[in-house]
């Protein structure tokens, strides 16, 4: 199983199992009985399920053979197979199990906000997993491949807003269309979060007198290695440590509190970093090429 699906295969079905769950959920309990225009390849399976009454799930699965031929190369042969399993995972979610569960016909608004949030949490589990739902998310897999620094969110935000403006335009239902839209919005916001969340954290710069003495409290209090600068105070020109030091948002308040408690005239600063990488902290390797990885 190793060989076909790669490391961690038992970890990432159970990720697929429950992202597609969550999916399928927000496209079939709520997004479709509003009558949402959708985004990606389930967003064309909708329009020919609302057009000629076929499962979508089905439907889905098919758009998505002819993509996956073509982006085999350029998303690896490990991701491939993933892709494919996690696509008949979220087909017979769509197509037998979402249907067991009551359909919501309430509010359009907080059908589009349930939708949203259910998709975006399950397609951020399917990626967690390193695998995908198929469709637009091939080509975007394919660009992320090749370029680590695009964000995957609003990759999937412009890839699927062209279709659902397309099925806006074919039913006429102008308000469908910002309703789509703001599903996709959501999509994009609850992946980079929930994905590259997971990586963000906070910058220190502290300037001291004292610096090897913060570096060892640092140590001692939450176990994160320092860097120390030479500076030099541009009025006073005396020489100081400036500290940096990398770590999570809640281990913060106590680096913040170890610093206090060295040198309580210390000056600080701290910035918020969207992503940190390196000893100590874990790298989410999102569509990474199967040579990196």
């Amino acid at each position: 199983m190793e060989k076909i699906f790669g490391e961690n295969w038992l970890r990432n079905i159970l990720l697929e199992l429950a992202g597609a769950f969550f999916a399928a959920v927000g496209l079939y309990n709520f997004a479709i009985p509003a009558g949402f225009p959708m985004a990606g390849f389930s967003g064309l399976a909708v329009i020919i399920h609302r057009l000629f009454d076929l499962p979508v799930g089905l439907i889905s699965l098919v758009l998505n053979v002819p993509v996956a031929i073509l982006c085999f190369r350029l998303i690896g042969r490990k991701f491939f197979a993933r892709s494919i399993r996690c696509m008949v995972i979220s087909s017979v979610l769509i197509d037998y199990v979402a249907p067991i569960l009551p359909l919501y016909l309430g509010s359009r608004m907080i059908a589009a906000v349930c939708a949203g949030v259910l998709g975006g949490f399950g397609y951020s589990l399917i990626y967690l997993a390193l695998s995908s739902s198929g469709g637009t998310d091939f080509v975007v897999m394919a660009l992320k491949s090749r370029h680590q620094h695009l964000q995957l969110g609003k990759l999937v935000f412009i890839a699927d807003a062209v279709i659902i403006l397309l099925g806006g335009l074919i039913f006429r239902d102008f308000d469908g269309m910002v309703y789509g839209m703001i599903i996709d919005y959501i999509y994009a916001i609850m992946v980079d979060k929930i994905l590259y969340g997971m990586n963000a954290g906070k910058l220190a710069l502290i300037v001291t007198a004292h610096g090897k003495a913060v570096t060892k409290k640092i140590d001692e209090v939450v176990s994160r290695g320092t860097t120390l600068l030479d500076a030099r105070g541009g009025y006073t020109e005396d020489r100081l440590d400036v500290v940096l030091c990398a770590c999570s948002t809640k281990e913060m308040v106590n680096v913040e509190a170890a610093v206090k408690a060295v040198d309580p005239n210390a000056f600080s600063v701290v910035i918020e970093s969207n992503e940190v990488m390196g000893n100590g902290f874990r790298r989410l390797r999102i569509a990474e090429s199967e040579k990196e990885m």
